[in-house]
């Protein structure tokens, strides 16, 4: 099956033109759904759309795109083979996991974000069910957008393909410094970034929110980490089911810490890492004077089940200001109104910076609207929860 090159240019609004994007899975029906989803958004430009991964290596090295939509389960070679092959043609290349929801599946994409994947969407099971998948559709064009994006903030734009008249080639925005509490305020992007004053306390609870990126910042966090934390660990991230039992069993290998999905009813236990299942929210409780998991299906919140916020509620009703939260990686605005709760009851933030975010929404909403009293590249956060679980410092 030869390439096709497709695509119309639109009236992109982004610096240098539209994101371009291959897309690469062995169904023709699929790609031609996501073709058409894709480019119903002026800002993305499908330039190839192949069979498998042999042709996508062929076709990358005459095309390079900036973002790759990546099926795992194809004829010839497939994704996770041609994975590596496609990242050292374009190593700056952004390939997005595009997987149906089974255990194997979620496995192999959790595998590919340690060898070259940026993120994974997971895709309904049929042509039928995909046609009728607003929630896919939307969320892999947006993936699709913040991966184009955050390549270009790295400096990285795309070939002159351009056309006549195109603007120019953005400019690398101002990185926002690595920042604790006391230091001088600074500016990203124009909005000053004012901590808050962080005060001495041993927390009885850790709460991390994540999403876009936030697999391969919870594996260095926690590889860091280790086994050293005595207290629990609340993390939800933003996945869908499946994905988050494979999520918790890779944060298990990383640190040698007891981790799981979480259980309604359970008991919150030092040392524990308890992982959002997918499709629940998951909240602290304290029933009968006993701290326990509660997990339920009530609305989404920011567009996300599980999601940050009620878990951040919760842990600042539970435990008062004895919290730690932490915001990582992620697209839109999840964990900033339940920090403010959690803030608002005593506790601590830290956010990771932009610098070292694939998506700099989730931690830059904490880190611009004053709720942060850190904001730290991802591999000093770790010894930033240390410090302050052993009463020391942030």
């Amino acid at each position: 099956m030869a390439a096709s090159v497709e695509g119309s240019v639109g009236r992109s609004a982004v610096p240098g033109g539209p994101y371009r994007v291959m897309l690469v899975d062995d169904s023709a029906v699929v790609r031609g759904f996501v073709r058409r989803w894709l480019e119903e958004d002026p800002d993305i430009k499908v330039i190839a759309s192949v069979g498998n991964g042999a042709l996508a290596v062929k076709e990358v090295e005459k095309n390079p795109p900036e973002v790759i939509v990546l099926d795992i389960e194809m004829p010839e070679m497939d994704g996770l083979t041609a994975l590596p092959l496609l990242v050292k043609a374009v190593p700056d290349v952004k390939v997005v996991m595009s997987s149906t929801l089974t255990l194997r599946n979620a496995e192999i994409s959790l595998e590919a974000l340690s060898k070259g994947a940026a993120d994974y969407v997971a895709k309904p099971t049929t042509a039928k069910d995909m046609q009728g998948s607003d929630g896919f559709r939307n969320e892999l064009r947006e993936k699709v957008k913040a991966h184009g994006a955050a390549r270009r903030r790295a400096g990285r734009m795309p070939a002159p393909l351009a056309q006549p008249g195109a603007a120019p080639p953005l400019a690398r925005p101002t990185t926002l410094p690595s920042q604790k509490s006391g230091q001088p305020a600074s500016l990203y992007g124009g909005t000053e970034i004012k901590l808050r004053p962080a005060v001495l306390f041993r927390p009885d609870v850790l709460a991390i929110g994540s999403s876009t990126g936030g697999p391969q910042a919870l594996f260095t966090v926690f590889g860091a980490l280790k086994t050293q934390v005595k207290i629990p660990v609340l993390i939800t991230q933003h996945m869908p089911p499946t994905f988050t039992a494979i999520l918790a069993d890779h944060i298990k290998r990383a640190s040698g810490a007891d981790a799981a999905e979480a259980k309604d009813g359970e008991p919150i236990l030092p040392g524990r890492i308890y992982v959002a299942p997918g499709d629940y929210h998951m909240l602290a409780a304290n029933e009968g004077g006993r701290r326990i998991i509660r997990l339920n299906q009530e609305k989404p919140e920011n567009f996300c089940r599980p999601a940050v916020d009620p878990m951040f509620r919760s842990v600042a009703a539970t435990y008062g200001s004895k919290v730690l939260g932490v915001v990582l990686t992620g697209m839109g605005s999840d964990g900033f109104r339940g920090g403010q709760v959690l803030t608002g009851a005593g506790g601590t933030v830290i956010a990771q910076d932009e610098a070292t975010s694939v998506v700099w929404g989730m931690p830059g909403a904490v880190a611009t609207g004053g709720i942060c009293s850190a904001v730290l590249p991802v591999d000093q956060i770790a010894p930033a929860i240390l410090r302050v679980v052993g009463g020391g410092p942030l």
